[in-house]
């Protein structure tokens, strides 16, 4: 397997392929995107998390913001909001820090859970990813959802392992295909920040090609 990192995708990339193919595939293939208020407003979010570098003890809990993972399995990589270290009996030595700890994934989500699995799947493989890195066992996750103020823990089974597995090598085929899925249209649209440049309207009817085409020579 070719393990160099520039042929690595981003592991965030997980929740766009799972929420909408054609989504992801215009923002990692085709560098399209645009901003609305949801974006904007999870930006903001994560900021608040996305603090590189800085480590906070408390008692039995060292808590780490912004911190690089990544998987030569999945070959993706990304950045974990926070890292919650909490020393077990059973969990791993970490370099420079006394006692043992295990590892649990937090990410910060700007509304409430989601029906779809979407934000599960990420949180899946960044556990994937400490598990590789740090030789040790994830099994759980945690949500923080902004708009109900509060903390949803996530059990990592090996049915989501597999199936962010098999999400993995889907997405690489089409990265390395540059394919751009044909739209679906349905609800979900309604909330996608690409919406207008998807066209999910006129892609039911014709090509946007064959639209654009129209357009110039009008």
């Amino acid at each position: 397997m070719d393990n160099k990192e520039d042929n690595y995708l981003m592991l965030s990339g997980l929740q766009h392929f799972q929420f909408c193919r054609r989504q992801w595939a215009l923002i990692h293939i085709e560098q399209q995107w645009e901003e609305n208020v949801k974006t904007i407003e999870g930006k903001h979010l994560h900021e608040k998390a996305d603090q590189p570098f800085i480590r906070e003890k408390r008692g039995q809990k060292l808590i780490v913001r912004a911190m690089p993972v990544q998987s030569h399995k999945l070959r993706l990589n990304g950045i974990c909001d926070v890292v919650e270290f909490v020393q077990d009996a059973d969990g791993v030595k970490l370099n420079g820090i006394d006692g043992l700890y295990r590892a649990y994934p937090v990410e910060y989500k700007r509304g409430k859970p989601k029906k779809g699995d979407e934000d599960v799947l990420q949180l899946v493989a960044q556990a994937i990813c400490l598990e590789e890195m740090l030789l040790c066992s994830v099994d759980k996750g945690y949500f923080f959802y902004n708009e109900i103020k509060r903390r949803v823990e996530i059990p990592i089974t090996n049915d989501l392992r597999n199936t962010v597995i098999k999400m993995s090598q889907e997405m690489h085929h089409y990265y390395d295909k540059r394919y751009t899925p044909k739209v679906k249209t349905g609800q979900h649209c309604k909330s996608c920040s690409l919406q207008h440049i998807c066209l999910p309207n006129l892609m039911s009817k014709r090509s946007v090609k064959s639209y654009i085409e129209r357009k110039l020579e009008e």
